[in-house]
């Protein structure tokens, strides 16, 4: 009869750590996914910005490297001026990819690496007084603070 209860106790004792791993595997897919979706939203929320050329909102958006690389205003004037004056738009479509996991990336040679960092391909469509064309550019969010943000590959 004792032999019978330890099969029964080792029994239950796998089972409970079967359902104990896929808890924890499951656990970690959340947590993944939401860092995943979490950073595809920044960068909705920044090409929507850049689509209805609110230019102050989408800098916000950056992470502190790329808000080096230019002040707001210089931003807001370039954005404007390129977009709306030389390709002859007032708005634009566009696709963003499925975010790929990056492991510790930099945004130029002399940057730091992050190790937070999700790529994604935008591919803005525009019609504009040129004609319709499609700019394709590799984009990353990182995370800053607890907080996810926008960046672009300055390494070529």
């Amino acid at each position: 009869m004792g032999f019978k209860k330890h099969q029964q106790k080792t029994i239950l004792n796998i089972i409970f750590g079967l359902v104990l791993a896929v808890m924890i595997l499951f656990a970690l897919k959340l947590l993944f996914s939401s860092s995943e979706k979490q950073a595809k939203e920044v960068a909705e929320e920044f090409y929507s910005y850049e689509q209805e050329g609110e230019f102050s909102s989408s800098w916000e958006l950056f992470h502190s490297s790329m808000k080096k690389k230019f002040t707001k205003g210089h931003y807001i004037q370039d954005r404007a001026h390129v977009f709306m004056n030389h390709f002859g738009v007032d708005t634009f479509t566009y696709t963003l990819s499925k975010p790929e996991e990056v492991r510790s990336w930099k945004m130029s040679k002399d940057d730091p690496a992050i190790k937070d960092v999700y790529k994604l391909t935008v591919i803005q469509t525009f019609k504009g007084k040129y004609g319709n064309f499609d700019i394709e550019q590799d984009i990353f969010v990182g995370k800053e603070k607890d907080e996810w943000a926008i960046l672009w590959d300055y390494n070529k």
